[in-house]
């Protein structure tokens, strides 16, 4: 069973939210990663644009597939990481530090209701393992 941060809130669609008043920080978690195998490449959105919670906000290409993010949370993209554009291996290296993917600036707390605790993400992925 992997460790999943207990600072962070989660997705059942692998993604991590980091809370900082209205600003959440976003990226894919390990067990998602490692899901994925080595990330070749990743198409963010542009800053200034807005994402909505449960809908696809990237396209990410791995040695195993293509596939889309879904967004954890709705608001505006207020910045991109422009590292990944230079090194996407962060992803794979970092996924909860250097390998986060966009801030947004979410205008309704409570969405964040739909998401999992460290402890309930880690019951899912273990569901899932179990599931294969």
């Amino acid at each position: 069973m992997s460790v999943f941060p207990d600072d962070l809130l989660y997705s059942r669609e692998h993604m991590w939210v980091r809370v900082d008043g209205n600003i959440t920080t976003v990226g894919i978690t390990d067990y998602g990663q490692e899901k994925l195998g080595e990330i070749l490449s990743i198409k963010l959105p542009k800053a200034d644009s807005s994402v909505e919670q449960d809908e696809p906000f990237a396209v990410i290409e791995s040695s195993k597939t293509v596939d889309e993010l879904i967004s954890p949370v709705s608001g505006d993209i207020i910045s991109v990481n422009e590292d990944l554009s230079d090194d996407v291996g962060i992803i794979n290296s970092d996924p909860y530090d250097t390998g986060w993917m966009i801030a947004v600036a979410i205008k309704d707390l409570s969405m964040l209701d739909n998401l999992l605790d460290s402890y309930e993400y880690g019951d899912y992925v273990d569901e899932e393992e179990e599931a294969v």
